[in-house]
């Protein structure tokens, strides 16, 4: 988190509350949550706040360019605080655990479309799709059990 997270609130129009600086402190410690996952965190960090002034809190945030919404496919919304990059994500098809990867070409937009249909594109967002190294060994370890005939389990 920013060391003067206050200054930076109030550098970008937003007033300073003990739930605003939870929430964008939640976001920073642990990247890729989603909202009711930070409404946890913050719960944990200041006690009691509703779950609609944690999404109100994030709408805000990433509005105002401080925390950056990201939703893949059949999923809720995540959060992050890396911003001002063109970076983009691997996301495990079995845990659901997502990790940052940087942009192999750098700049937005790093895919161009064969037909721009005449649009000014800025940004392209790309997520990569798989399984984690946990859940591959998981699913190694598994094979490897049911294939053992001296496994009785």
């Amino acid at each position: 988190m920013p060391e003067d997270a206050e200054q930076l609130l109030r550098q970008h129009g937003i007033t300073v509350t003990a739930q605003r600086l939870a929430v964008l402190r939640a976001v920073t410690e642990k990247p890729h949550r989603t909202a009711d996952d930070l409404a946890e965190a913050v719960r944990s960090m200041i006690g009691a706040i509703s779950r609609q002034t944690v999404y109100s809190a994030l709408q805000e945030l990433a509005e105002r360019g401080l925390i950056r919404r990201i939703q893949p496919a059949n999923s809720p919304a995540r959060y992050e605080d890396r911003i001002g990059d063109n970076h983009h994500h691997l996301i495990c098809r079995n845990c659901g655990a997502v990790v940052d990867v940087d942009c192999p070409v750098g700049a937005a937009p790093c895919l161009k479309p064969c037909d721009d249909a005449g649009y000014a594109i800025d940004e392209a967002e790309v997520i990569y799709w798989g399984r984690c190294p946990a859940c591959i060994s998981d699913a190694g370890a598994t094979a490897q059990r049911n294939s053992d005939p001296t496994n009785h389990s």
